[in-house]
C-alpha cells in the first residue's frame, strides 16, 4: 500500500539508498565489533561470569531484533485492524482532542493518542499512517494501532532494554568497587601469623563487636528492636570489618574447615559475577510487568508515579532483611554462649532467609533493578519523544518525587544493598560452585561424568536378575553429580549442598 505523496524505492536516487544502507550497516557492524572485543577482553582476563553476562546481553539484543522484525512485518496488518470508535475512547493516557471533520487523521485509538507527535512537522518513520487511518475511517471505525503508535512502541521497547542493561552494569561496577575495598581485610587476615595464645583466649560473647552492635535482648521487644536497627543500618556502614571477619569465619568453618586460609573475598566476587548474569537478563515475568503498566497508564490514575514505589519498597525490604540475617546470626550465638574460646564462629543456615531460599533475594534485586530502569527509561523517553509538557508526563509535583526515588534506588542499591547481598548470600546452608576455580569445576564435571558411566557399566554387568541392596555412590561422587547439574545451568544459581565431609580449594 503506497501513501500518496511518498516516494517509493522505484523513484529514489540510488546514491541515497546506498548512503543510508552504508550508515545503518556501519553502525550495526560497529556495535557488533564492540561487543566482540569486549567478550575477547573478558575472556583474556579470565572473567567467565562477566563474559556469560555479555552473552546474555547479546541474547536480549537478538530478542529485540526479533521483536523489531515482527513489528515491521506485521505493521500493515495491525494498522488495518479496525475497532468501533466507542472502544477507542476509553482507557486513554491523555484526554482525547475534539475531532475535526476536515481531518480524519486525528481520529486516534488508545495507543495512537499515547504516541502522538507534538512536533510541528509529522515525520513518517513508518509508512502508511494516513492510509491505515483512512482505511478504517471509511468504515466509520478507528485503527487498533496506527503505524505511528506502533513505531513509537517499537522504540520504547528498545530503549527500555538498553537502559536496563546500562543500569545493571553501573550497579555492578559501583557495587563491585565497594566490595573490592574489603580485599584489604582479606589480605590482612591471610598475612596474620598463627598465634596459639590467641586461639586459647576466651572472649565474652556480648562484648564482641559483631554481637554488641546487634544483640538487643530476647523476646518480642528485643526482636522488634532488631528489625528497627536492621532497617536503619542499611543506610550507613552496611558491612563493617567485624562483620566481614565474622561471616568469613562462619563460612570457612562450615564449608572449608580444612582450609583456614581460604580466599573468601575472591570466592565472593566470583559468586557475585555469576549472579550478575542472571540479573542482567529480562525474564518473561518482567515483560508481563511492562504490559500491565502500559495497560494501567490511564489518565488520572498516575500509574507511572505509584509504580515508582514498588522498587523503592522492595529495596528497603531486601536491605532490612539482609541486615536482619546478620542480626539473627549474632542472636543465635549470644543466646547459646556466654564466653567462647578463640574466634567467634556463626552458623550459616537457610532458615534465616525468606522461605528458606536465599535465591529469593536475588530474584527481588532483579525486579528492583528492572522496575527502576523502566521508570527512568519511560520518563526520559517521553521527555525526548513528546516533550516535558506532554500530558503523559504529568504534573511537576509527581515528576520530581519520581526522579528522586529513581536516583535514590540506584544509589542505595549500588552503595549498600548489592555489597550486603554479596556477603550475606553466603550465609546459607549451601555454597555455590564458584567456590572452585574454573579448571577445578571442569575437572569435577568430567570426573562426575566418568563416575556415572562407570556406575552404569557395573549395574549392567551385574544384571537385572541379582537382588541385593541398592548401591549408593560415595559422598564425593554425589557432590560431583551436583556440580555437573549446576554446570548445566538448568535454571539454578549453582548451589552445592555439602555432603558428609566439607572442604574447599583456594
Amino acid at each position: 500500500m503506497t501513501v500518496a505523496g511518498e516516494t517509493t524505492l522505484e523513484y529514489t536516487p540510488t546514491w541515497v539508498v546506498a548512503a543510508v544502507c552504508t550508515v545503518i550497516i556501519g553502525i550495526s557492524l560497529g556495535a557488533e565489533r564492540i561487543l566482540h572485543y569486549a567478550g575477547k577482553y573478558l575472556k583474556k582476563k579470565d572473567q567467565k561470569p562477566l563474559y556469560e553476562a555479555l552473552l546474555k546481553i547479546k541474547e536480549e539484543l537478538m530478542l529485540l531484533g526479533f521483536i523489531s522484525l515482527l513489528l515491521t512485518v506485521f505493521q500493515g496488518t495491525i494498522a488495518t485492524i479496525c475497532i468501533p470508535k466507542r472502544y477507542s475512547d476509553d482507557w486513554l493516557p491523555c484526554k482525547k482532542k475534539k475531532e475535526d471533520s476536515s481531518s480524519s487523521e486525528e481520529s486516534t485509538s488508545h495507543f495512537q493518542t499515547f504516541y502522538h507527535f507534538t512536533s510541528g512537522g509529522a515525520r513518517r518513520l513508518l509508512a502508511e499512517h494516513s492510509a491505515s487511518t483512512s482505511y478504517c475511517a471509511k468504515r466509520g471505525k478507528d485503527p487498533l494501532l496506527s503505524t505511528t503508535a506502533l513505531h513509537h512502541l517499537h522504540i520504547f521497547i528498545f530503549v527500555l532494554a538498553v537502559v536496563h542493561v546500562i543500569f545493571c552494569v553501573l550497579t555492578i561496577i559501583f557495587g563491585g568497587a565497594k566490595i573490592r575495598q574489603w580485599k584489604q581485610w582479606e589480605d590482612a587476615i591471610s598475612k596474620k601469623e598463627y598465634d596459639p595464645e590467641e586461639v586459647l583466649k576466651f572472649t565474652n560473647v556480648r562484648e564482641h563487636d559483631f554481637i554488641k552492635d546487634r544483640y538487643r535482648g530476647v523476646g518480642k521487644i528485643g526482636n522488634l528492636r532488631g528489625w528497627v536497627r536492621s532497617f536503619f543500618k542499611q543506610f550507613y556502614a552496611s558491612v563493617t570489618r567485624s562483620d566481614y571477619v565474622t561471616m568469613r569465619m562462619g563460612f570457612i568453618m562450615t564449608h572449608c574447615r580444612g582450609n583456614p586460609k581460604f580466599n573468601f573475598h575472591k570466592y565472593m566476587i566470583r559468586a557475585l559475577e555469576a549472579d550478575f548474569k542472571r540479573v542482567v537478563g529480562i525474564s518473561w515475568y518482567l515483560w508481563i510487568f511492562v504490559v500491565v503498566f502500559l495497560l494501567l497508564n490511564v489518565k488520572g490514575w498516575h500509574a507511572y508515579f505509584w509504580i515508582a514505589f514498588i522498587p523503592f519498597i522492595l529495596l528497603l525490604l531486601v536491605g532490612t532483611k539482609l541486615e536482619h540475617v546478620t542480626t539473627q546470626l549474632a542472636h543465635e550465638v549470644a543466646e547459646k554462649h556466654v564466653a567462647i574460646e578463640g574466634d567467634l564462629v556463626v552458623r550459616p543456615s537457610d532458615d534465616h532467609f525468606w522461605f528458606h531460599r536465599p535465591q529469593i533475594v536475588l530474584f527481588l534485586i532483579q525486579i528492583i533493578l528492572f522496575q527502576n530502569s523502566f521508570e527512568l527509561a519511560f520518563f526520559f523517553w517521553i521527555w525526548v519523544q513528546y516533550g516535558f509538557d506532554s500530558c503523559i508526563m504529568g504534573q511537576l509535583g509527581f515528576i520530581i518525587p519520581r526522579l528522586f526515588i529513581g536516583a535514590f534506588i540506584q544509589f542505595l542499591c549500588s552503595y549498600s544493598t548489592l555489597p550486603l547481598y554479596a556477603i550475606v548470600a553466603q550465609m546459607g546452608s549451601s555454597f555455590k560452585r564458584s567456590i572452585f576455580e574454573e579448571h577445578i569445576q571442569h575437572g569435577l564435571v568430567e570426573w562426575a561424568h566418568k563416575a556415572k558411566l562407570k556406575t552404569g557399566f557395573k549395574k549392567n554387568a551385574n544384571g537385572p536378575s541379582q537382588v541385593g541392596p541398592k548401591e549408593v555412590p560415595p559422598p564425593a561422587v554425589q557432590l560431583a553429580e551436583v556440580v555437573k547439574e549446576s554446570a548445566e545451568e538448568k535454571g539454578n544459581v549453582g548451589e552445592i549442598h555439602p555432603a558428609t565431609g566439607s572442604g574447599g580449594s583456594k
